[in-house]
């Protein structure tokens, strides 16, 4: 007699067991994506299965209704205390009588795909590294004298084929209170790394633990810290934070830091206990932030810069500020968290660092095309990931090229007169009248435009983010306030009062709350050169990868950063950041190397994957190239000196207008002129 056939859906696997197999086992049997935390004794729920009855041409069999065993006490006792929905069985209970259809719902499986949000609809498969697990242990007998780890270790491999295990003292601790107070079942988190048979123990409960399994995925920036809180079950983000990182006060861009290091003996030891101290903070902050124990946090994923990398880690970053720079090492990292300073977490909780490219382009250049997958892409893409020190990558299936670029903190609000991190009340949108030169703007935390009555009497307006300068800049431009040089005209040469004199050169106001004991928000010439700075460093990155190419236009522009979901394509173009491309082809991918960062976190295949990746990336170095000055200066105009932008034509028609040293238009009463040099 030929046994039950069981064919499971949506994967199609299909085989025949003898009458009285659980499903649950069936499906292990056969690789289904079933899952269970408690080894199957109706205490968890994850195996909950959909069975389907009737006839199905399609796997050419017909379902009776007593293809499955009769519900048993312990899913009525399961029904009656938490509820299964109508239909549901218990995989671990329901056993196959006869041929079945069993249908595996999105909750039960065990690699669950999230969808990430509006940055990406690519799903992130579940396979973290770190997972909880719940084990049957065999009970201590004087006549086999084994160690309680002994026998977890024991049950790990025959109930879930993991091991061999270690753990480290904190879960000696706690191992035999939790064995006696479960009654010989503990719920086991165990962290176990890609291409490594060896798993590490790094948390214990009593019975079945309900209270979660976290980690934390960090994109440490040279400005901000960034980190999203996971849930390893399903990938799903808890809360999401950020904080200044607190090295800004050693040297705002990444070559005064080094400098620092280099001018003052313990300097990188400063700096290391000061980001590190951030981390935690961070950690703590974010877990209370959604509730959780921050103990329940048991693995990190980081990305960042070389210097940023270098200097978390506590070593010397010296060998980065001068040619060959030399990294210590380009290879990923696994360590203990508390070697960083994460002593708010687990104790136990470990952390990962994504692989450098090289020695200026890092961790999060690598978690950037870990998210993007630029060398899968059919056309020619051009990511740019926008911070003090931009990554910048452009490839395709032919292959990937990156650099690195200084563009410094300009493009997240510092150096900036009026400037400030994007928090309430920062103006991140703006748009200047071409005929009145009137400003209209909204401020994050209102929906609201400034000249809307709408827009709330008691705002509190603090100042300009990154978003929003490069709106600023990019609208007075637009509207004949500024010259393609840069230069902010006079307010005769403008026709409006709000071009100021400051000195020798002028400023546009955007706000002035000063009777209200308000700021006064504006546009400075000296704010105006920063972000000709920044930009023009981006520019010329992307336009050395462009050359060595060999094009002089790429197929479409993917914006990237901690504000690249805020940065108005347009607006962006008319400064001149990126390259000509119709504006239909230039993307958001918000905070790319925190996404990359995620799903290092949730899935350890995409670790071995970007640990391949990284040396198919061709290094370009912008710090020895000959071309990058002459770039350098020609894209210090706004938008460019030299290269056309025919696609940026069709949409926005620049004014022509050219204000002297003193502001005024050309033939105008603009001031003495300035003495020639010999």
């Amino acid at each position: 007699m030929t046994d039950p056939l069981v064919i499971f859906t949506p994967s199609g696997k299909r085989g025949n067991f003898p009458i009285g197999t659980p499903i649950l086992t069936a499906a292990r049997q056969l690789g289904v994506d079933l899952d269970s935390v408690c080894g199957g004794r109706g205490i968890c729920s994850k195996c909950q299965i959909a069975p389907s009855y009737g006839d199905f041409p399609k796997h050419g069999v017909t379902v009776s209704d007593g293809a499955l065993s009769e519900w048993n006490e312990v899913e009525a006792r399961y029904d009656r205390v938490r509820g299964l929905k109508e239909g549901r069985r218990l995989g671990c209970q329901a056993k196959v009588m006869g041929d079945i259809v069993v249908d595996v719902p999105p909750e039960s499986q065990v690699h669950k795909q999230v969808v990430r949000k509006a940055a990406s609809a690519k799903p992130i498969t579940m396979d973290p590294a770190t997972r909880l697990v719940m084990v049957e242990v065999v009970e201590p007998d004087m006549h086999e004298p084994s160690g309680d780890l002994e026998r977890v270790a024991d049950a790990l491999k025959a109930q879930w084929d993991i091991g061999p295990v270690t753990a480290r003292l904190p879960v000696l601790k706690a191992l035999q209170p939790a064995l006696r107070k479960g009654n010989w079942q503990i719920s086991v988190a165990v962290h176990q790394p890609a291409n490594s048979d060896t798993a590490q123990i790094v948390g214990v409960w009593p019975g079945l633990h309900e209270g979660g399994l976290f980690g934390l995925a960090v994109d440490l920036g040279s400005t901000t810290i960034a980190a999203h809180l996971c849930d390893l079950t399903d990938g799903s983000v808890l809360a999401s934070s950020g904080l200044m990182n607190p090295q800004i006060r050693f040297g705002e861009d990444l070559m005064s830091r080094v400098s620092y290091v280099m001018m003052n003996p313990g300097g990188d030891a400063e700096m290391t206990d000061a980001v590190q101290e951030a981390l935690n903070t961070l950690a703590v902050e974010i877990a209370a932030e959604a509730g959780i124990d921050p103990a329940l946090i048991f693995e990190t994923v980081i990305v960042c810069n070389p210097v940023m990398h270098h200097l978390l880690l506590g070593i010397d970053p010296v060998e980065l500020g001068q040619a060959p720079f030399a990294l210590a090492t380009s290879g990923s990292l696994t360590m203990d968290a508390a070697e960083i300073g994460l002593t708010g977490i687990a104790p136990t909780a470990q952390t990962y660092l994504l692989p450098c490219i090289a020695g200026h382009v890092g961790a999060d250049a690598a978690a950037v095309a870990l998210a993007e997958e630029p060398n899968t892409s059919s056309d020619l893409a051009l990511i740019v990931d926008v911070g003090t020190n931009a990554e910048i990558l452009l490839g395709d299936t032919n292959g990937v090229l990156a650099c690195s670029s200084p563009t410094g903190p300009a493009f997240e609000g510092a150096q900036i007169s009026s400037g400030q991190r994007a928090a309430p009340g920062a103006i991140e949108r703006i748009e200047i009248d071409p005929t009145t030169k009137e400003p209209r703007f909204r401020i994050i935390g209102a929906d609201a435009w400034s000249d809307d009555p709408a827009f709330p009497e008691d705002a509190q307006i603090t100042g300009i983010c990154g978003s929003g300068i490069i709106e600023a800049v990019a609208e007075m431009r637009m509207a004949g306030l500024l010259d393609a040089s840069g230069l902010i005209g006079s307010a005769e040469a403008t026709g409006t009062p709000r071009c100021e004199p400051t000195g020798r050169t002028h400023q546009y106001l955007i706000h002035d709350a000063t009777a209200q004991g308000g700021p006064r928000i504006a546009v400075t010439q000296g704010d105006i050169r920063a972000i000709q700075l920044a930009k023009s460093a981006l520019y010329a990155g992307a336009r050395l990868l462009m050359d060595q190419r060999g094009v002089d236009k790429v197929d479409r522009v993917v914006l990237a950063g901690a504000f690249g979901a805020h940065i108005s394509p347009k607006h962006a173009m008319v400064l001149g950041m990126i390259p000509d491309v119709p504006l239909d082809k230039v993307q958001s991918a918000g905070n790319a190397a925190g996404h990359g960062a995620r799903i290092a976190l949730c899935n350890r295949a995409a670790r071995t994957r970007i640990e391949e990746t990284v040396h198919q990336i061709h290094k370009v170095e912008t710090a020895i190239e000959p071309k990058f000055q002459e770039h350098f200066v020609n894209a210090n105009a706004i938008p460019h000196a030299t290269d056309p932008f025919p696609e940026l034509t069709l949409v926005v028609a620049l004014p022509a207008v050219a204000f002297g040293a003193s502001g005024a238009a050309p033939g105008g009463e603009g001031g003495r002129r300035r003495r020639r040099r010999n």
